[in-house]
């Protein structure tokens, strides 16, 4: 990915964002267990969209966007040096996963190739999610994965 890398559409999502969001995020510092922590803060979070914005979630959404969750983590805590931050943003009709890290290096995108060893946790994200960006921000940089979700 490059300077600003968007993924699939440079067309926003549809429908026209709302003021009001669940929102949760959490600072990990890269210790044993910050994957698995990870992965629960967002099932609490999904488990909070369903019960108070009676959010309707896809037959695989809860699987993909913990998929996504564990790959974005994983690649900050192996690339950044230092600590980051977990985002996890939703409402009724999308959700979006944002981690912030230190290191500025924008993640590579490589073509599919099953022969390759490793290098292949941004092509499952883009895989999973509706839209992908990425872009350098203040504090290093920044990658969000956006889901919609079904009405």
């Amino acid at each position: 990915m490059n300077e600003q890398a968007n993924s699939r559409s440079d067309a926003p999502l549809q429908g026209s964002p709302s003021t009001e969001v669940l929102l949760t995020a959490e600072v990990f510092d890269g210790e044993p267990g910050c994957i698995a922590q990870a992965r629960a803060l967002a099932d609490r979070f999904l488990a909070r969209l369903v019960a108070e914005w009676l959010a309707v979630l896809g037959e695989h959404t809860r699987s993909d966007l913990m998929l996504a969750v564990s790959e974005l983590v994983t690649n900050a805590d192996r690339y950044s040096h230092g600590p980051y931050l977990l985002e996890l943003e939703g409402d009724a009709r999308r959700i979006s996963v944002t981690v912030y890290d230190s290191s500025t290096a924008l993640p590579v995108l490589y073509s599919p190739d099953p022969a390759r060893l490793g290098g292949h946790g941004m092509e499952i994200v883009v895989a999973l999610c509706d839209r992908v960006t990425a872009e350098r921000v203040p504090v290093g940089k920044r990658i969000r994965a956006e889901f919609m979700l079904s009405t």
